[in-house]
């Protein structure tokens, strides 16, 4: 098995999640936050997403989904375009909500379908590409896909952890 083969494997298990986390909920549960300053199921895949979104366009120079297809209009968040999330207070997460999880999926979607395109074209040497010097030691392509993958992962299982309690309530 090649590198690449195990990458979209793994980004496919983060589409399973995301769609497993946000069937069935109404927006009412989606949009919920456990107290005033957790995130909700809403904002989880939403940053989840903008950062795959930004990371992967970024380290392949391709074009945000977010911004190419229309996304952050028709999320009308009243945020910066290119927020992903990053540092969010309590009131910024409270901005972050759908009226339907058709909304959260249909993004995760996009973005799973551009970073799949990316992956399936990358070769073994490509991973070892330095993609941000503004670490020390800069960072490589293949350690980029595995942060997102990483960070996409803890994201969503939190998200999964916030319909648990839901579910209990």
């Amino acid at each position: 098995m090649h590198a690449k083969d195990v990458l979209v494997d793994a980004y496919g298990r983060i589409q399973e999640e995301v769609h497993a986390v946000v069937d069935g909920l109404a927006s009412d549960d989606l949009n919920s936050r456990l107290d005033d300053r957790a995130n909700s199921i809403t904002w989880l895949v939403w940053h989840l997403t903008r950062v795959q979104d930004d990371h992967v366009a970024d380290a392949f120079g391709l074009k945000q989904i977010w911004l190419s297809q229309d996304w952050a209009d028709r999320f009308d968040l009243g945020l910066p375009r290119r927020d992903t999330g990053y540092g969010h207070t309590p009131q910024q997460v409270a901005k972050v909500r759908v009226d339907s999880g058709d909304l959260l999926v249909g993004y995760y979607d996009a973005v799973h379908e551009q970073t799949l395109s990316a992956l399936r074209e990358l070769r073994a040497e490509d991973l070892n590409r330095v993609v941000d010097e503004t670490w020390s030691p800069p960072v490589t392509l293949g350690v980029r896909l595995v942060s997102v993958l990483s960070d996409d992962l803890e994201h969503v299982g939190q998200a999964a952890f916030v319909r648990g309690v839901l579910g209990r309530r």
